[in-house]
């Protein structure tokens, strides 16, 4: 898996610090809570969170946070 981030870094020419665990963490709490199709999605929007300025730890917990309450919501 790290070869692959490395590769598509390099391919997009992004010089990026990157918690793998947190993205998969994120991807994994919306698939299983919410559903499949949220994973890259929710992924996608942790990621312009950081990008943003956000603090990785801080948006995974919120986004796992909010997966885990989320079978208590409608689609």
């Amino acid at each position: 898996m790290q070869t692959w981030v490395t590769a598509v870094r390099q391919a997009l020419e992004i010089d990026v610090e990157m918690d793998l665990d947190a993205v998969l963490d994120v991807a994994r709490d919306a698939a299983h809570s919410v559903a499949r199709p949220a994973a890259p999605v929710t992924t996608y929007l942790f990621g312009a969170a950081v990008a943003r300025g956000a603090d990785p730890a801080q948006a995974a917990a919120i986004i796992s946070e909010l997966a885990a309450s989320w079978g208590e919501q409608a689609d």
